[in-house]
């Protein structure tokens, strides 16, 4: 039997999940890029082996993705949209969050919450990264790695960060965090 539990933030909630990003940022602000993706691995390794359930494993393959796209080579992501990035990850980073990981059940809540919000806020990153994913996917089984590749990689590249910026300043829509930094 399946149970539906519907949980909706208000502005006050929101609120306070900024404050507690704030909080994080500032606490983390001094760590290396290095150890702010390797702690938020570690919870999302963390989080795999506790075999959360399916409302929090949703949010983590996004959230695993975005870390993904920080690493990747190929994506030459702007120091801009990196530092934003690595920003949002800064409360994962912290090893204190709201609610103690190791309560079993309940652990997770406010750790799948942020992710949601991070998700959210970075929506626009999330799907440019994965059409360049497929695009070089299939691209690579066209062409089987010939000469040329850094040029279409590049030319996608622009392409869907262009088109990234541009849904980002016309949806008008509210970022929950903004830019944080």
């Amino acid at each position: 039997m399946a149970l539906d539990i519907h949980i909706q933030l208000n502005d006050s909630d929101l609120e306070h999940f900024k404050e507690l990003m704030l909080a994080a940022i500032e606490k983390t602000k001094e760590l290396p890029e290095e150890t702010i993706i390797e702690n938020a691995l570690a919870l999302c390794d963390e989080m795999e082996a506790a075999r959360v359930p399916d409302f929090v494993a949703k949010r983590l393959v996004s959230f695993e993705l975005l870390i993904q796209s920080l690493q990747d080579q190929e994506w030459k992501m702007p120091e801009d949209e990196r530092i934003e990035v690595l920003t949002s990850l800064a409360y994962f980073a912290e090893p204190q969050d709201l609610i103690p990981d190791s309560i079993p059940g309940l652990g997770y809540i406010d750790d799948t919450i942020m992710m949601e919000l991070v998700i959210q806020d970075l929506s626009e990153d999330l799907e440019a990264y994965q059409a360049f994913c497929a695009y070089r996917s299939t691209e690579q089984r066209r062409r089987g790695g010939s000469i040329g590749r850094e040029d279409w990689l590049d030319n996608k590249r622009t392409e869907l960060r262009s088109r990234m910026r541009r849904n980002k300043s016309t949806k008008g829509r509210r970022r929950v965090f903004g830019r944080i930094m």
